[in-house]
Parts: structure tokens; sequence; C-alpha cells
């Protein structure tokens, strides 16, 4: 049988994050699921912060993999989409063959660099708690600015735009954010399945402590790669290398187990 890769996107992305990456798995002999996740998704938009926490975010994975016939799958997840990736291969490791988070390390790893200058780098997600601003905010041409200035390119930028400027769309993808008080760490334990975790050193939101400390939460085959003058935007930027690694990577796991 055909193995399945799903593939998770962050904010404020979509599945168009995936749009250059998708033809070079499926073109490797994998089935490739690649969903708009809760609050892009048009007909999955709920108001309330608590309807987007990790377990929640999980289910829906979880639910797509059912859903689909796939008992056993890899997931793929970059910025929020690598944290959803994160839950599901600590919380449910029978269901998940590997795991690829680019840019988003361990969230205990993350917590534990916050000293270390990461908070410096995460102001915003304090930001992000304010009501009806930030909704303003990422619909405008500030929010444009910087996203150029942070490495994405150009092709998707108004596209992701245009999105948040659907009803509901920004508030569903800022609750991610506002759900934080309520999805824990601790919710996500030591992974033990293979896992592969990849940084780009230009990231604007992330930084180098976290991402050297992830692997002390993986208890499993474990193969860190850092990419180096790489924005946050790893699947966007790099999607030829991002699917070679990812390829490498399964095939690498499959011959050793």
């Amino acid at each position: 049988m055909t193995d399945t890769i799903i593939l998770l996107h962050g904010f404020p992305e979509s599945s168009a994050s995936w749009r250059h990456v998708t033809p070079l798995l499926t073109g490797a002999g994998y089935r490739v699921l690649a969903p708009d996740q809760r609050g892009y998704a048009a007909d999955a938009r709920p108001t309330r912060r608590r309807d987007y926490t990790l377990d929640k975010l999980a289910s829906d994975v979880l639910a797509l993999a059912d859903a689909e016939g796939v008992e056993r799958f890899h997931v793929v997840g970059h910025d929020w989409g690598g944290a959803v990736a994160w839950y599901l291969a600590a919380n449910h490791a029978e269901r998940v063959r590997t795991l690829t988070s680019l840019a988003t390390p361990h969230p205990k790893a993350m917590v534990a660099s916050l000293l270390r200058g990461q908070l410096l780098k995460s102001w915003y997600m304090l930001a992000f708690q304010l009501p009806i601003l930030p909704e303003l905010a990422v619909r405008g041409p500030f929010f444009r600015r910087q996203l150029l200035r942070s490495g994405m390119p150009d092709e998707f930028v108004d596209e992701y735009l245009a999105l948040l400027r659907q009803p509901g769309a920004a508030r569903g993808a800022l609750n991610w954010y506002r759900a934080l008080p309520f999805s824990p760490p601790s919710a996500v334990g030591v992974v033990r399945v293979p896992t592969l975790y990849v940084y780009g050193t230009d990231d604007i939101a992330l930084g180098r402590a976290a991402a050297d400390r992830t692997g002390d939460y993986v208890a499993a085959p474990y193969r860190y790669e850092v990419l180096d003058g790489v924005s946050h935007w790893i699947p966007e930027e790099v999607p030829e290398r991002v699917a070679a690694l990812v390829l490498d990577f399964i095939g690498t796991v499959a011959v050793d187990r």
C-alpha cells in the first residue's frame, strides 16, 4: 500500500504553502494530503479560542486520516503545523510513521530557550492576544511589508493576505495563538517516533537556541538539518530541498526499521 504524507501549514499560510513540494512527493510515489486547517478553511472557522487547542487541531488531522482510510502516516508540519505535528507524534505515536518539523522546535525546547533570546523573537505572540487590533493589522499593508521583509517569496504573500481578508479567517488564524494558554508545553512530551527537524538560519521568528535543544526531546532516530541563509518560510523558499530531505529521511528510516 502507498504510504501517505500529511502536510500541515502554519500562520498565515494555507495548503498553498506546499504547492511546489507536493508534486515532488507524489512523483516519488507517495500519497499526499495537504488540508487547509481549522480557521483557514471557509467551512471550519469556529470563533472561540478554546476551539484551537492542540488536541482539537490534532483531532482534525486524525479525522482526515480516518476519512481517507489511512491508519498510519508520515506527518510534515511547518510553523504552527509543526506544533500540531509534534503533538501528534507525542500523543498518537501509533498513528505516526515519521515526524518532520520545519522551523518549529519541540515546545519544551522553545520554553527552555525563552531567556536565551526566544522571548524577544516571540513578542508578536503576546500582541496577538489583544482583541480586534491584530485582525486589522494582519489584513493591512504593514503586515504585507513584514512578510516580505521576513523572506516570504512574493508569489505567496498576496495569496495569503487575500485569505485573511475572508470573513472570519483572520480571527480563526489568530485564535491559534490565543489558545496558547489552554495548550501548555507539557501537553507535548518526549517523542518516540523517527524525527527530522529542519531549521533555517535566517528565521525571524524562531531562534537557534531552541533548535539546538530540540533533539533532547526525541527518543528515536533523529536528524537535525540546518539550512544556511534560509528564512522561516522553508516550504515556500526551498521546496526542492524540503522534498529531498523528507524523502531521504523517510527512505532511510524505512530501511533501518
